[in-house]
């Protein structure tokens, strides 16, 4: 079954010529002009991926990822942004807001498409018998990428959810950055330290402070 990616941008020409890229790669193409486009194609069209402008009529990027990401419905969808935007202050944003990666323009099409591989790659290793993880009052299940703590459902946006995965996978072992950054973004994704914080201040406000742990200077822990 054919990968399907949908594009969001409000230049025509930038999305028939990314357009063009992926579906000479083989790739299922369908494009929207603004956000609230967006949201709509997201929950119709079902993408695996989507490519989105960050400046854009309507509703702009950011505010469309957060919409899109705390979604249960749509929540498991990649989301990388274009932008000429190099503000550090804009990447952070939308990384809190539940972005999976950052390319900015111009678009360079090698880049555009090893980026989508290694961003569509994560995960799919995963034994089946891992998709199922419990840590004290908290249950992951990562077929149906939602959390539990006891009766109450909690919505994580994707890689809030990768990341509390891979500390709930090894509960008590400290990870440090190197290794969430490897395991949560990949190696093609280039992030700082500061997006693993906001990742994780979010994530503690969702499930509370005292579960994960910070080891100065190292990295982090979820607690038993």
């Amino acid at each position: 079954m054919s990968i399907k990616i949908l594009i969001v941008d409000d230049e025509p020409d930038i999305i028939e010529f990314i357009r063009y890229t992926l579906e000479k790669e083989g790739y299922t193409v369908d494009q929207a002009s603004n956000g609230l486009d967006a949201i709509k194609r997201s929950t119709e069209f079902k993408p695996d991926l989507i490519l989105m402008d960050v400046m854009m009529p309507v509703l702009d990027g950011i505010e469309t990822c957060r919409q899109i990401k705390e979604n249960p419905k749509t929540n498991h969808i990649f989301i990388v942004f274009l932008t000429a935007r190099a503000e550090e202050f804009s990447e952070l944003a939308g990384f809190e807001a539940g972005a999976d990666d950052y390319i900015h323009k111009p678009i360079k099409p090698r880049v555009l498409l090893s980026r989508i591989k290694a961003i569509l790659g994560r995960g799919k290793n995963v034994e089946e018998k891992d998709m199922q993880l419990s840590v004290g009052d908290l249950k992951i299940d990562r077929s149906k990428y939602t959390v539990e703590q006891g009766n109450k459902l909690i919505v994580l946006p994707k890689k809030e959810f990768e990341l509390l995965y891979l500390l709930a996978g090894k509960p008590g072992n400290v990870f440090t950055r190197d290794v969430i950054l490897s395991e949560v973004w990949g190696d093609e994704v280039f992030v700082g330290d500061r997006t693993i914080d906001v990742h994780i201040r979010k994530i503690r406000e969702k499930i509370g402070d005292a579960r994960i742990s910070t080891i100065k200077g190292v990295g982090y822990k979820l607690n038993v």
